[in-house]
């Protein structure tokens, strides 16, 4: 079976290369705006399918599995995704600093018969962020494409006093459960 991974986030692509499993991307023009769940885990996992199944449509061969993701952070039932311009990630920012917050990323599996989504969730907590250590971090222009403003993998490692869970779910794909959850498509069951 051939892997599509419908996402352009080049997080997700070096981690899919850990599969040892030759994939295409094919990135989805879905609009996460038209969204809207109860929960953070049906966003999450609502936002992924749905990904997923727009670049499942457009695929013409019969034996392909689409892989859609989705990364959010909650705070407090705040659910944060990427900013939209420098005030709203210096805001989330602050709201982070000091505190736990939960990061939630969801993957869909979609081929012509079958759909299959799962989700894992890291508690991450932050040091006390000053509004140098924010103002700095802002000038890396890291935070604009990633959700809650911050990423793990790169200077955001900074505020970060512990996690709990996966590491590769902050990062965008669980990619360990990926590959177990990805078996049974892989091998016909």
């Amino acid at each position: 079976m051939k892997l599509i991974l419908a996402s352009q986030s080049p997080r997700r692509k070096e981690l899919m290369q850990l599969l040892h499993h030759p994939f295409d991307i094919v990135p989805s023009d879905f609009d996460e705006a038209s969204i809207a769940a109860e929960t953070p885990t049906d966003y999450v996992q609502t936002l992924a399918l749905e990904k997923a199944k727009t670049v499942q449509k457009t695929m013409q061969e019969n034996d392909v599995i689409v892989i859609g993701a989705d990364t959010i952070v909650v705070q407090h039932n705040r659910i944060f995704g990427k900013p939209k311009d420098t005030q709203e990630a210096i805001e989330m920012l602050r709201q982070l600093s000091g505190d736990t917050h939960h990061v939630y990323t969801a993957v869909a599996l979609v081929t012509n018969e079958r759909i299959h989504t799962f989700y894992e969730k890291t508690d991450v907590t932050f040091y006390p962020l000053t509004d140098e250590e924010i103002q700095a971090y802002l000038e890396t222009k890291e935070p604009f494409d990633k959700a809650g403003s911050y990423g793990i993998q790169g200077y955001g490692a900074l505020f970060v006093e512990k996690i709990h869970g996966d590491y590769f779910t902050v990062v965008g794909l669980p990619i360990a459960r990926l590959k177990r959850e990805l078996r049974p498509f892989l091998e016909g069951r």
